[in-house]
């Protein structure tokens, strides 16, 4: 486990891999984020 963990923290790939997977994690939130105020926009203007 240990040799694991210095491995990503502490080489090339293993940091480019925490970058890549941290990206996706953000970039998914902000996706949900946008759908859903997008969604609740529509809502109010089929309403009117």
């Amino acid at each position: 486990m240990v040799v694991a963990l210095k491995e990503l923290f502490m080489t090339d790939i293993g940091l480019l891999s925490v970058f890549t997977i941290a990206f996706i994690i953000v970039m998914g939130f902000y996706i949900y984020g946008y759908a859903k105020k997008h969604m609740a926009e529509d809502a109010r203007n089929a309403k009117q």
